[in-house]
């Protein structure tokens, strides 16, 4: 593969991990479902750890596979800290709990947490890959500011 088209590939799966970052952060402004936003979450880091595998020429095709690979390429070499691993890991399951288990709602004090651990994982690829993709935020319900900052 040429490297325009890898780096086009990687450009891509870091502006959907910004997306759904983004969307976890509106929803969460919202007071929208925590089930949505731990999704959300999932899915910002899980985009992110497709565009490191892209960058190495790793595409493996289930969730599991592509968790596992980012543990033995990045986390097992020291490239990432384990924290991001046991991250990555947390929130696959609390996704994988929410979707499909029978539970009662997440405390909203962990939704917070998941959005400032996607938010911290999403900005640590960025920084490895070198990427950042410009993307349109969606408007917020009036009032509402990212994350709780400033306006916008």
């Amino acid at each position: 593969m040429k490297q325009e088209d890898k780096t086009t590939i990687i450009s891509y799966r870091i502006e959907q991990a910004q997306i759904a970052l983004d969307d976890a952060i509106y929803l969460n402004a919202g007071g929208r479902s925590p089930q949505g936003i731990v999704n959300r979450c999932y899915y910002a880091m899980f985009y992110a750890t497709l565009a490191l595998l892209q960058d190495i020429g790793k595409a493996p095709t289930k969730h599991s596979g592509i968790i596992s690979l980012f543990d033995t390429e990045y986390v097992m070499k020291g490239i990432f800290p384990r924290e991001l691993s046991k991250n990555l890991h947390k929130a696959f399951e609390l996704r994988q709990s929410s979707d499909y288990k029978v539970r009662p709602t997440m405390p909203e004090e962990l939704v917070k947490k998941e959005i400032d651990k996607a938010s911290n994982f999403v900005e640590a690829v960025i920084l490895r890959t070198g990427i950042i993709c410009a993307f349109h935020k969606l408007p917020l319900p009036a009032g509402e500011g990212w994350g709780g900052g400033s306006k916008t």
